[in-house]
């Protein structure tokens, strides 16, 4: 936990509600998005319980296995599962935009792409066991299930696995985004808790957000008290009717918690980075959409080492471009690195635009910027700069002491032999420059998967699935 992060947390606990630790929303929020509010049987790691799910917060879907394990009838509630998502996910098939790539060729990408939303993390853990537990099951053979959901599990490992990459929105937790704008007065793991984590945001803590009888955990777990006293008798009874009114009750709370999660969201302006994220976010559903189409087979259960390798080199390089993008957008993310010394601003009180370095063909343009700080320093002189002012912008810090820092910019202010109006900063002007650069190292040179190392080992068999990979004791 971060220095103001901390000291936001006091404050809310001080006031008695929560504090805003962001300015603009860092995630993109769809216009429809699919609401998902899941419930699993307890003592079962992914045996579906019911689920609420739907893209109108005034009708939502019910969907309700009367006996969890009977395994026909889990099966048979995944099919009324697709029968809701997969025309969501494949509505967005439809229209598309030609990409020109550098040194590839183009490819066709969605115009959009569809958001799963789910309460927490919990959720988005249960979404790809149910994924993991249904992608290879087969549609014919001894224990046949109905075609749409292999399909359906393909899909939801997708989106779980998805959520575990930095800064993409197609599958969003409510909790971890509300906590990623607002600190609140209580610990980490109570954040958790989606009726205690709105009440602090909207009206403060309250003891009734604690109270399973008026709001209900948020899944995919049930509050063990429901499960002794109207869970277990209503099952023994056999009355449908009965469980499935008995999960209403558990499930309508979290709903309507929900679209206020998305409202309080919405509410926020878009950072500038999430546009850019969310058009990779668009390529990437575009890419599973067409593995489907060219009938390639499901996730494997695990990755080579090559493809693990890849994944992990993709997902940090995503991760550093999150953490620059979320700082260049939102000046409360960007006021963490000028307090560990990454960042510095200031009033920009001398100008040199007509510096230059080099004589004749090798004379090049660097205009230096004197700039009076009350930050803390810390960056080594010839250490490469970037500021949110100008993003195209590039320096380096020629020094730094007595509260001034001289910068010495070195692209971005045209070809010319004078700067292009506007690129150098002017007298009087406040400016913030910081050591965070989208100029990231190019991913390692990874060996094809048929060079893998016996130390790794060896090349990998080409996957094919196997009656096998369907087995789970909990399936």
């Amino acid at each position: 936990m971060s220095l103001l992060t901390s000291l936001a947390r006091l404050r809310a606990l001080d006031e008695g509600v929560a504090q805003p630790i962001a300015t603009v929303r860092h995630c993109h929020l769809s216009a429809r998005p699919m609401v998902f509010v899941p419930l699993k049987l307890s003592g079962e790691a992914a045996a579906p319980l019911a689920a609420m799910l739907g893209t109108d917060r005034d009708r939502p879907h019910l969907l309700v296995v009367a006996q969890p394990r009977n395994r026909d009838l889990r099966f048979a509630w995944a099919a009324d599962l697709a029968g809701v998502l997969l025309p969501y996910v494949e509505g967005f098939l439809s229209g598309t935009e030609t990409v020109e790539r550098r040194n590839a060729d183009p490819y066709e990408r969605v115009l959009d792409a569809p958001q799963l939303v789910v309460p927490n993390t919990a959720g988005v853990a249960f979404t790809r066991l149910l994924g993991r537990s249904t992608r290879f099951r087969r549609t014919d053979g001894p224990y046949p299930v109905p075609e749409a959901v292999p399909l359906l599990g393909r899909w939801l490992t997708y989106f779980g696995e998805r959520a575990a990459f930095p800064g993409s929105s197609l599958m969003l937790a409510a909790t971890e985004e509300l906590g990623r704008h607002w600190a609140t007065g209580q610990s980490g793991l109570e954040d958790a808790n989606l009726a205690a984590l709105l009440g602090w945001i909207t009206d403060g803590p309250s003891d009734d957000a604690e109270d399973p009888l008026i709001w209900p955990p948020a899944g995919p777990a049930t509050d063990p008290g429901f499960d002794a006293e109207v869970l277990a008798p209503a099952i023994d009874s056999g009355s449908a009717e009965r469980i499935t009114e008995a999960l209403r009750t558990q499930l309508e709370p979290t709903w309507r918690l929900m679209w206020q999660a998305i409202d309080l969201l919405a509410g926020l302006p878009e950072g500038a980075g999430v546009a850019q994220r969310w058009e990779q976010d668009r390529g990437s559903f575009s890419g599973m959409a067409a593995q489907i189409a060219e009938g390639a087979p499901p996730q494997a259960r695990r990755d080579g080492a090559i493809a693990a390798a890849s994944r992990l080199a993709r997902m940090e390089r995503a991760q550093a471009a999150y953490d620059v993008q979320r700082a260049y957008d939102d000046p409360l993310v960007m006021a963490e690195y000028r307090l560990t010394g990454e960042a510095f601003a200031g009033e920009v009180v001398e100008t040199d635009p007509e510096h230059a370095e080099g004589e004749g063909r090798s004379r090049k343009l660097r205009p230096l910027v004197v700039i009076k700080t009350d930050d803390p320093v810390r960056l080594a002189p010839g250490t490469a700069l970037g500021t949110p002012q100008r993003r195209g912008q590039g320096a380096q810090l020629v020094s730094a002491g007595d509260g001034l820092a001289t910068i010495k910019i070195t692209k971005g202010m045209g070809r010319g032999r004078t700067p292009t109006p506007g690129a150098v900063p002017e007298v009087g002007e406040r400016v913030c420059y910081t050591s965070l650069t989208d100029d990231f190292q190019g991913s390692p040179a990874l060996p094809e998967a048929e060079a893998t190392p016996w130390t790794h080992g060896g090349p990998p068999h080409a996957y094919v699935p196997t009656d096998e990979d369907a087995q789970e004791e909990w399936s």
